[in-house]
């Protein structure tokens, strides 16, 4: 028997830890690229999978690029690091982010994943569909973002999440942790801003490639369609 635990606690330990940040990546930019390599090295990361949504139910439709345009941008800014974009939901045909984590997790058993994101969906976290799944499929890493902290210290979830929030100084031990589990990050402050970019430059996509990239996590191009 004691054979056996220490077998399974190797097999645990040969899984890659990847941590998975969703967005709309519209267009991706500096600041993502920031937040994300910060986030690599404070958490001991393999790899940050950019995780481009076809569509977010909580943000409005009008004014997003198509997602081939805004998977482009996302491998423009993700060069020569340890990023890897992706638009794996139009393939997995999920629309909420607790159902993707779900298929994510039971499709790569050798990774180790961590959900990462910032103190603005901390915010509104009470309204994500199955939110305490989510927190229960695998940790959460939270990254400070100006005027959001305070709120997100106040939010409705974090009525709930409070109780499983570790420390920083543990930030690397994450693949250890028992779901749920929360870690608050902060990072210097990068003000680059998606908005800022479309109100320069609204047809940014109209630069880029017509033709889609292949996906680097499937593989494959994207469904037809996406």
């Amino acid at each position: 028997m004691a054979g056996a635990r220490h077998g399974a606690g190797a097999r645990l330990k040969r899984r890659r830890p990847t941590g998975i940040l969703g967005g709309s990546f519209n267009p991706a930019h500096a600041g993502h690229r920031h937040i994300s390599l910060s986030a690599i090295e404070a958490l001991g990361l393999d790899e940050l999978w950019w995780l481009v949504s076809p569509g977010n139910p909580l943000k409005p439709a009008d004014g997003m690029a198509p997602l081939p345009a805004r998977l482009a941008s996302a491998e423009r800014m993700a060069r020569r690091t340890r990023i890897v974009p992706t638009a794996i939901e139009a393939r997995l045909g999920t629309r909420y982010t607790a159902d993707t984590l779900r298929l994510l997790a039971r499709r790569y058993p050798d990774r180790r994943f961590i959900w990462i994101m910032g103190a603005d969906n901390l915010v509104q976290f009470d309204r994500w569909r199955d939110w305490r799944r989510i927190a229960r499929t695998m940790p959460i890493a939270v990254i400070a973002r100006p005027h959001y902290d305070g709120r997100a210290q106040h939010a409705k979830a974090m009525g709930w999440l409070r109780r499983f929030v570790r420390p920083v100084s543990q930030s690397r031990c994450w693949t250890q942790w028992r779901t749920p589990a929360l870690v608050l990050l902060h990072f210097r402050p990068d003000p680059t801003s998606a908005t800022r970019l479309r109100a320069a430059l609204p047809d940014w996509d109209s630069s880029l490639t017509p033709k889609a990239p292949r996906d680097r996590l499937t593989r494959r191009p994207l469904p037809h369609g996406g």
